[in-house]
């Protein structure tokens, strides 16, 4: 396994598990990958304690209680001990006791079941694979080639999750998931100024129109500014140092839109994610990734698109098929049975040997203020393939469960039904603790289960769930 993320991991542990089979990690930085000390477990350890606070306030009854402020340095304290203090050991502990290697350094493939290992001291060795090679080496943040940015030594997502101090002033480039949860987190710890530039006409572009529309009116309320239909044009700073300590530091920055000059403290990049395809030898085996971004093109095995003998796959965010992390360790579980049906001669006859989700069924949570939770299509996109659509859309907030969580509560849920077959496509929710509805969307789509099954699925009084009824009663 070339990269030791949860996708990387997990391959190795369904490759070789209840066999004598051997697994090698390779990995550069840290075992346990962009998830665990960079992306999902420190930023939703900075935004909970958030989203627990504003809960709070927003009872009658129970604002009351809360008499103070976060204490900041309790929230980075525990938001270190989730991310281990960047710290393996136990990651590796992990991997030995489930009898995977861990080799360190920077692995490239070198021609067929080959992986030479480039050691921090500059060592070399190679690595020849029995049954199958596994690349897993995820993405980076994509910095765009605006003037001045780069050399003004801009935070990326590693940066702003792993925040040692809190900026006063922010700017932050882009309207995705990152830039909104970023935003979220950066204003709840006490960033006095935060502006969100967002180049399209509005925040999280790929959800339904709704969701980012309610973000937006939601950062509004709070004192967030945002910026749609801007550009940034130029970033000047004087004074710019990388600290050595994992985030970076400076003076105040300028940054130009075509609405004047934003001064700033700190200034965050969340503009998309670039594979790490570079420099992993893809090359030797004859795999070219120009025609798909730098992404790996794979097959429904995950098997890596034009290599000959079944012995190199790619799982996670490297095959651009989904960029999140529990999808990257759904692949790793079919690539990792596959790998293991083949080395024993077993049949691939079973869904479980196929990444049947692909694009269509994948959930996903945005725990932004409001939450945005969906799964499968938006209305636009299954209009574009041609699904014979028919929506149906409820207000959160008059479900008596939602209105019980939160006073004042505001949200939305909308369901996307292919009407040829009766089954659900997609669906979307925005509101407050509105991931924990997504599970339930998911196994629909999954299994298509009919509206008409779906009516004698009764949801609990009074809960949230109860938006289910609601939706199928709007349709009928």
């Amino acid at each position: 396994m070339i990269g030791g993320g949860p996708a990387g991991e997990n391959t190795a542990q369904y490759a070789i598990r209840d066999s004598d089979r051997t697994a090698v990690i390779v990995e550069s930085e840290l075992v346990g990958g962009e998830c665990s000390y960079w992306a999902c477990m420190p930023s939703k350890a900075l935004l909970r304690p958030i989203e627990a606070l504003s809960a709070v306030r927003s009872l009658s009854g129970a604002g009351a209680a809360v008499t103070g402020s976060l204490d900041i340095a309790a929230v980075l304290d525990r938001r270190d001990r989730f991310t281990s203090h960047h710290d393996d050991t136990s990651q590796v502990a992990w991997a030995s006791g489930a009898g995977i290697d861990v080799v360190r350094g920077r692995g490239r493939l070198a021609g067929r079941n080959a992986v030479t290992v480039t050691a921090a001291d500059g060592s070399i060795r190679t690595l020849h694979a029995r049954h199958a090679v596994v690349v897993a080496t995820g993405t980076t943040a994509a910095v765009p080639p605006v003037p001045g940015l780069r050399r003004a030594l801009p935070w990326t997502s590693r940066d702003v999750t792993n925040l040692h101090e809190v900026p006063r002033r922010v700017a932050i480039v882009g309207g995705g998931v990152v830039a909104c949860e970023s935003a979220t987190w950066l204003h709840g710890l006490g960033s006095e100024e935060v502006t969100v530039i967002e180049r399209g006409p509005r925040l999280l572009h790929r959800q339904e129109p709704f969701a980012g529309d309610l973000v937006k009116a939601r950062c509004t309320e709070l004192g967030i500014r945002v910026l749609t239909g801007a550009t940034v044009e130029a970033v000047s700073r004087d004074t710019a140092t990388d600290t050595g300590e994992g985030y970076l530091h400076g003076g105040p920055a300028a940054v130009l839109t075509g609405d004047g000059s934003i001064e700033v403290d700190e200034i965050v990049v969340a503009a998309g994610r670039v594979p790490a395809s570079t420099d992993l030898g893809l090359e030797t085996v004859g795999v070219e990734t120009g025609a798909n971004r730098g992404f790996v093109a794979v097959d429904e095995h995950l098997g890596v698109v034009g290599v000959d003998g079944d012995w190199l796959y790619a799982v996670g965010d490297l095959c651009g098929r989904a960029l999140l992390t529990h999808m990257g360790k759904y692949q790793a579980r079919v690539a990792g049975d596959v790998i293991a049906a083949r080395a024993e001669r077993r049949p691939l006859d079973g869904s479980r040997y196929r990444d049947i989700a692909g694009r269509d069924a994948v959930p996903a949570v945005i725990f932004t203020d409001p939450q945005v939770a969906s799964v499968g299509l938006a209305e636009a996109t299954a209009r574009e393939r041609g699904v014979a659509v028919e929506t149906v859309e409820y207000d959160l907030g008059s479900v008596a469960g939602a209105a019980l969580a939160r006073d004042g509560y505001t949200g939305r849920a909308k369901l996307v039904i292919d009407r040829s077959s009766d089954t659900l496509v997609g669906a979307t929710f925005v509101g407050d603790g509105v991931a924990e509805l997504l599970h339930s969307a998911t196994v629909a789509i999954v299994g298509n289960v009919t509206l008409e099954a779906l009516w004698h699925a009764v949801p609990s009084y009074p809960t949230v769930s109860e938006v289910w009824l609601r939706l199928l009663e709007a349709r009928r």
